[in-house]
């Protein structure tokens, strides 16, 4: 629906998809801007599926990270938002995943 209204404002495709690059760029970067959240990101790369319990409990026990589940929940929105963690069902638990593919499309223009 933005794309569709960029493209009438502007009449310019090219433009309208900047725009949306452009927003999607800075939600990643805005994410990443907070220590804690490269924490979780730090925790979640090394041992992937995680419940919200198990990472409150590493962030308090290996880095003196005091912060409730309730805080780390809020993180774990932004990081969603941005694409980067994603939670899914395992039986019982609900567990959460990194996501590093929207880290890759972001560094590929400067790494290639």
């Amino acid at each position: 629906m933005q794309l569709n209204s960029f493209f009438y404002l502007t009449r310019n495709q090219k433009v309208a998809y900047y725009r949306i690059m452009n927003r999607n760029t800075d939600i990643i970067f805005k994410a990443l801007a907070d220590s804690t959240r490269r924490l979780i990101l730090d925790e979640l790369s090394e041992r992937n599926e995680m419940t919200l319990y198990e990472l409150t409990a590493r962030l308090i026990m290996k880095h003196n990270v005091s912060i409730s589940r309730q805080g780390i929940a809020k993180h774990l929105s932004i990081l969603e938002d941005a694409g980067l963690v994603f939670s899914k069902r395992k039986g019982k638990y609900r567990v959460l995943v990194f996501n590093n593919e929207p880290l890759k499309d972001l560094l590929k223009g400067w790494i290639e």
